[in-house]
């Protein structure tokens, strides 16, 4: 006697060696003996052997009509037995009745197991939503296959092309465009934005890098909406004064200029001018919430999003020619360049001249300012002059004068006209040195102005942004602190109203003050607070991309001349940082040496979407100068 049994999901047949009323000993054709419950037998037979019928089942229910069985069978629970013996119009034989079962099983959709050998007939509403889920599987498949193809084969579906952001940078593993993506990533051994830029959909590793950053902060796009038109505020006094302002050649968003004027009985009227936005619209317009949701101008090289769109940039730009709004503020100087009084007005200014940096650097640095006999005479080197001594007296008075002797910063400019083998842009780096004459002015000019300001505020009782440091931490407060680092008893964000939103907020705070009304943000806002909160963290994600593009087009930098050595100096362990370009390389071969110590390096490979390198030391070029190897071993930590 042999009998059919379900086990484990799968049909399996064997002969009897005992049977109890209750259970039976069994072999399966394999060999294997089981024990079985007795209602657990589908069916006992006694031919064909039980491999025989298990094979002879298999090519029958193959040749059954799964849809005919389901129209020919009643809507009532059945055993498979007795449907067997319904269909075929006779007692059915073991693989007959094999036959039924194993189509029946096979046939889920159609049949809804109820039991051991037992099935119910779906209803046809719901065999025609599973039927047309199954015929849309089938045609995601296909679709799947298709697009997987064309990708490894060089080629981008179009369903693929409009979706790139999502499938790169925050993809949908239910979508079957990102299924086919992944497979055919798999298929060829390589990464997502290397297949997207094998067939083309990228131009180059540029855009991976930029797109991903605008996906996570500007996923709208970086196109303004509509807004409404800054109000001009026609009726602020005009200032008597010649104002110059000090900037970047790329620099569009002019925020600050100075103008210094001769007193009658001696001495200066010094003007710190910050261009004025916020007097050409209010909190909750739609120019608020743009900047409110911007926060910042994003700088990266070759490229900008600004906070404020273009037409309202150039309404409020310090640009040279124009009587521009600011608030200014003035400082009586003596001759002697003590400051006697300070008073802070809103009005219109006389922007005569945007000096440059590459213009004026040449004729106004140390060495001239060193020269015994003047240097060259030029336009505004008398002002610059003055504005230079007083940041002097300034910088001593805050106790914190600063060692800039060793620093360089480095100004990137990207052609994109011109193309490379990585892709549009050319890239050139400068290098400046840190605490210029230049810079040492604005810079105390600036402190000068967003201290003043943050008192102003707080002796008002107004809420402001500040920074604070203490203990060596910075943070920001709306409520006035301490700076130790710049040695100021409260510091506040105020003259890059252009490009920072906490900036905007001070300005409108500060304005409200000086004309006697009620202020955006009153204490203890909870906008206010929002608001400082967004900032900070929006803020150093803009920085952190910013480094990360730098990092970027010092590699595309190096790739441009390929097979130059680079020198630097050791820092730490095998970390080196390049002389040419601001850049820090992990060097494994390098030996072990002190930090402070000069070498040569060749770069072996570097991967612009991985944004890496890999370097080999080559030669020792100095002993470490005892005066530098301790600022290396600080700067490497």
């Amino acid at each position: 006697m042999f009998v059919l049994f379900e086990e484990d999901g799968a049909f399996k047949a064997g002969t009897v060696l005992a049977d109890n009323d209750s259970s039976l000993q069994v072999e399966t054709s394999h060999g294997k003996r089981v024990k079985l419950k007795s209602n657990h037998v589908l069916m006992r037979f006694r031919e064909p052997a039980p491999a025989e019928l298990l094979n002879r089942a298999e090519a029958g229910a193959e040749e059954l009509d799964t849809a005919f069985l389901w129209e020919v069978c009643g809507d009532d629970e059945f055993a498979f037995d007795a449907f067997a013996a319904e269909y075929h119009g006779h007692a059915p034989n073991a693989v007959e009745s094999a036959s039924i079962l194993l189509r029946l099983h096979s046939a889920p959709i159609y049949f809804h197991r109820k039991g051991r050998g037992r099935f119910r007939k779906a209803p046809a509403d719901i065999l025609q939503a599973a039927l047309a889920g199954l015929e849309k599987k089938r045609q995601q498949a296909e679709a799947i296959e298709r697009m997987r193809a064309e990708l490894v084969e060089g080629h981008m579906p179009p369903e693929i092309a409009g979706m790139l952001p999502q499938l790169l940078y925050r993809p949908d593993r239910n979508r079957v465009e990102t299924k086919a993506f992944e497979a055919a990533c798999v298929d060829t051994g390589l990464s997502a934005p290397r297949l997207l830029l094998q067939c083309g959909a990228l131009e180059s590793s540029y855009d991976f890098h930029y797109n991903r950053f605008l996906f996570e902060y500007f996923e709208e796009g970086t196109a303004f909406p509509a807004f409404e038109a800054p109000a001009d505020p026609a009726d602020l006094p005009l200032a008597q004064v010649a104002a110059f302002s000090i900037d970047d050649a790329t620099t569009t968003e002019i925020d600050d200029a100075f103008s210094v004027t001769p007193r009658e009985g001696g001495g200066w009227r010094i003007g710190i001018h910050i261009a004025a936005p916020a007097l050409g619209f209010e909190r909750g317009s739609s120019l608020d919430a743009i900047a409110r949701r911007r926060l910042s101008t994003v700088y990266m090289p070759g490229n900008k999003i600004t906070m404020l769109p273009d037409a309202v940039v150039e309404s409020f730009t310090l640009a040279a020619g124009r009587d521009c709004p600011a608030v200014s503020l003035y400082l009586d100087v003596t001759a002697a360049l003590a400051v006697q009084r300070h008073e802070t007005v809103v009005e219109r200014v006389p922007i005569v001249a945007n000096l440059r940096h590459h213009d004026i650097e040449p004729l106004f640095n140390e060495q001239v300012l060193h020269d015994h006999s003047g240097g060259p005479d030029f336009e505004w080197k008398r002002e610059l002059t003055l504005l230079w001594d007083l940041a002097n007296v300034l910088e001593a008075g805050r106790g914190k004068a600063e060692d800039n002797r060793n620093q360089v910063d480095f100004n990137f400019y990207v052609d994109w006209q011109t193309h490379t083998a990585d892709g549009p842009g050319y890239v050139t780096i400068t290098q400046r040195k840190r605490g210029s004459p230049l810079d040492k002015l604005v810079a105390e000019m600036m402190i000068l102005a967003n201290s003043t300001w943050g008192k102003l505020l707080d002796e008002a009782g107004i809420p402001g942004l500040y920074r604070v440091q203490s203990g060596g931490k910075v943070r920001m407060s709306t409520a006035a602190g301490p700076h130790d680092g710049l040695g100021v008893d409260c510091y506040a964000w105020s003259s890059s109203p252009l490009r920072r939103y906490v900036d905007m907020v001070n300005q409108w705070q500060i304005v409200s003050v000086l004309r006697d009304e009620a202020p955006a943000f009153a204490p203890k806002s909870a906008d206010l607070m929002a608001a400082m909160r967004d900032f900070d963290v929006t803020y150093a994600a803009y920085a952190d991309f910013q480094r990360q593009m730098e990092r970027y087009w010092c590699l595309r930098w190096l790739r441009q001349q390929p097979g130059i050595a680079v020198d630097g100096k050791v820092l730490r362990d095998n970390l080196v940082r390049l002389d040419a370009i601001p850049l820090m390389v992990k060097v494994p071969s390098l030996p072990v040496m002190l930090p402070g110590t000069r070498v040569r390096l060749t770069v072996e490979h570097s991967d612009l979407l991985d944004v890496d390198i890999s370097a080999r030391f080559v030669e020792m070029l100095a002993e470490p100068d005892p005066a530098d190897a301790a600022d290396a071993a600080l700067e490497g930590n």
